[in-house]
């Protein structure tokens, strides 16, 4: 994955379906579902790391304030934590 080598992933899909391990070979049945993605996705030099980071505290700080906190507090507390 680092070497962003997305173009030998059918290939590799390819040699798990001939061995004998049923979880790869589920697990290759859910990539073949959006294979042009996942390949892009190993192909891509891009990451998703820092907004999904974000997507993490913001969650966090809602679960803490659960059944407390209207929007405008959340507001608050997802700026003052920026």
């Amino acid at each position: 994955m680092r070497d962003l080598t997305g173009s030998e992933l059918p290939a590799w899909m390819e040699r798990v379906e001939h061995d004998d391990l049923p979880a790869l070979r589920s697990l290759v049945n859910g990539l073949r579902r959006d294979q042009d993605a996942v390949i892009a996705g190993l192909s891509s030099s891009w990451s998703s790391g820092q907004v999904e980071g974000q997507n993490t505290r913001v969650k966090r700080i809602r679960r803490d304030g659960y059944g407390r906190a209207d929007f405008d507090l959340l507001r608050t507390r997802i700026l003052q934590r920026s």
